[in-house]
This record gives structure tokens, sequence and C-alpha cells, in this order.
């Protein structure tokens, strides 16, 4: 397996998890369970996801057009928009 994101919050890397598998593609999160330990081990670098060799061209893919999107803050913070 190859890591194809590294997040800074566990909740991002819920985020892109469920994004590649809602497009069919199998993910993992490496060192969720870490974070007790921050502190002792360095705090960031250690949320990875991980995606299958073959899967990776594809998951970066998915993941960079995420990434590129423009999102109309409005839309979540219960605003009305303007025009």
């Amino acid at each position: 397996m190859k890591c194809v994101y590294e997040a800074s919050q566990p909740a991002e890397a819920h985020i892109i998890k469920h994004l590649l598998e809602r497009t069919g593609l199998f993910a993992t999160i490496d060192g969720e369970y870490l974070q007790g330990g921050v502190g002792e081990i360095p705090a960031s670098g250690f949320l990875r996801i991980m995606v299958n060799d073959a899967d990776y061209n594809s998951a970066k893919s998915i993941i960079k057009t995420w990434d590129e999107a423009e999102w109309d803050e409005s839309a979540w913070q219960g605003e009305t928009p303007t025009a």
C-alpha cells in the first residue's frame, strides 16, 4: 500500500477516506490511534491515507480534484448567498 495523503486532523482523514471509498477505491487510515502519544512523538505526519499500489494514481487525481474544488461556504454556514 502507498500513502496517498497526509491529513492534519482526524476529520480530514475520514473525509478523504470516504471520498475515495465513494469512488470504489479501498483506503485505510494509518496512525489514527497515535494521537494519544502527541507530546512524545511528532505532532504531524502520522495520519496517512493509504491505498493499494494500483489505485495510487487514481486516488491522487480524485484528491486533487476535491482539493481544487471551489466551495460555497455560505451553503454550510446557513447564510443566504448574495448575487
